[in-house]
């Protein structure tokens, strides 16, 4: 299980984030089927599609292409959390072509300037309406953001937040602190998860090592247990410090010491309980045996 990638057309939107020469690798178009035989090559069965852009009409394009996929399990899209009608909006991309298949919600907070942006009254409502529809929410927070991402999962402990990447430790400069302190306090709180994703772009893309991203992963796997932590490759966006391969063999270095049954909650387990995602070749009918889903 890929439980984070991408994928976005430069011909229908653009992706405004990818600006300056570092970032030109992605200032292309990747679609499912260039991530497909990179998933086959690794048994990859089941992924989950993960937004980028704060743009209405984004989620339902995903929406869409899962319900065509046999590899998307499940899409974490968009809505605007802060409008009235934040309910209604979520039960109407339920109701869409891919609907079923949507599993969670996310937000750019890591470019909103307002460091307690999670801890406004209408956003946290907005975050009770996610929790109301059965969808888990994922953090895309930088590490000054995780005191409110501590106190927006305490405030709603029905509510299952997903720290994506980590929080973005600074592994190129090799800091813990206050990453690790943050993390654990977030890790404190039952109703959160981790994802061991996107470290390798948070290290120095041309010269990092996986010794380099173990203080981080090791934080995580101490911090949430492999019951709370789940592999997502960031892909395509693991390319300008690595490929596929390379990603997956690194997350294998990085759990190399759990046990058997403890690797295949942190590779599919945790993220088919939290986004309650149905087993490869479930009838589309069948209801998940666990999860965030209801």
């Amino acid at each position: 299980m890929d439980a984070h990638h991408h994928v976005w057309d430069l011909a229908v939107r653009d992706q405004d984030w990818i600006a300056g020469p570092a970032l030109a690798p992605l200032r292309r178009t990747f679609g499912l089927d260039d991530l497909a035989p990179h998933a086959r090559a690794h048994g990859v069965t089941a992924t989950v599609l993960v937004q980028t852009v704060t743009a209405a009409a984004e989620t339902p394009e995903l929406l869409a292409l899962a319900a065509d996929s046999d590899l998307v399990a499940g899409v974490v899209g968009w809505t605007d959390l802060t409008r009235p009608d934040v309910a209604d909006a979520l039960a109407a991309l339920t109701r869409l072509p891919g609907g079923e298949r949507l599993v969670g919600i996310r937000h750019q907070v890591q470019g909103e300037p307002d460091p307690q942006w999670l801890l406004r009254p209408d956003v946290l409502r907005g975050l009770a309406a996610v929790a109301d529809a059965g969808l888990a929410y994922d953090l895309v927070v930088l590490p000054h953001q995780l005191p409110a991402c501590v106190t927006a999962a305490a405030r709603l402990p029905q509510l299952t937040f997903v720290l994506d990447h980590l929080g973005k430790p600074p592994v190129a400069s090799g800091a813990l602190e206050p990453w690790a302190s943050r993390v654990r306090a977030l890790a404190a709180l039952p109703n959160t998860v981790g994802k061991l994703s996107g470290l390798v772009t948070e290290a120095d893309w041309a010269a990092w090592t996986v010794a380099d991203l173990r203080p981080y992963a090791d934080v995580a796997l101490e911090a949430f247990g492999p019951g709370r932590l789940m592999f997502g490759s960031d892909w395509p966006v693991c390319g300008l410090a690595a490929p596929y391969s390379q990603v997956i063999d690194t997350a294998r270095e990085l759990t190399a010491s759990l046990s058997l049954a403890e690797r295949a909650e942190v590779c599919g387990g945790t993220a088919r309980g939290v986004y309650g995602l149905r087993e490869p070749g479930a009838a589309p009918g069948d209801v998940p045996s666990s999860g965030t889903r209801r």
